[in-house]
């Protein structure tokens, strides 16, 4: 299948925020949302998490060059360096993916990337990885799909929703990049 081909089918197939949201009511998940201006960076957010409490992060969408695929749900202010990240998790050195990439795989664009996202991997491709820190928050807030809102639910409820995706859910202590022998 040529990337061409694989793009054509994945765009039709690109869930919006109302499917996010269709989905999350289906699996009886709680959820808020606040609609903002677009942020592309944790700095550009610090509003948005002023009005909502919990866990807000920040999302790496990555890969190796074996074509292995990992997003990241970190905690946003969790520093991770990424040069010994793939000593951690077991793959090739991990550099960030390409928007295409991104589209095709997630449906998302660079600054929309989200761990609500998932629904979009229907063939399973990428590994994900949830920071530590993130679960110690309640709630847990995404972009839901687009950087112009920000989505909180239930911990328990974001792992259910991941699950249902048919994604792996692996928490990863990323601290533990600082603390290693650079």
């Amino acid at each position: 299948m040529t990337e061409a081909t694989s793009l054509g089918p994945k765009d039709a197939m690109t869930a919006t925020p109302d499917d996010l949201f269709a989905r999350l009511d289906e699996l009886g998940i709680a959820h808020t949302t606040q609609w903002h201006e677009a942020v592309f960076t944790v700095d550009q957010s610090t509003q948005v998490k002023a009005m909502m409490p919990g866990g807000h992060t920040k999302n790496l969408f990555l890969k190796d060059k074996d074509d292995n695929i990992v997003l990241i749900a970190a905690e946003a202010h969790s520093q991770l360096k990424l040069n010994q990240l793939h000593r951690l998790i077991g793959t090739k050195r991990l550099s960030f993916g390409s928007p295409e990439l991104m589209q095709e795989i997630l449906g998302v664009t660079p600054g929309s990337v989200t761990a609500f996202a998932l629904m979009n991997d229907t063939e399973g491709r990428v590994r994900f990885l949830v920071d530590a820190a993130l679960m110690e928050h309640e709630p847990v807030n995404f972009h839901p799909l687009t950087n112009t809102g920000t989505t909180a639910v239930s911990r328990e409820d974001f792992e259910k929703f991941v699950r249902a995706t048919g994604h792996g859910f692996e928490v990863i202590d990323f601290t533990k990049l600082l603390t290693d022998a650079d």
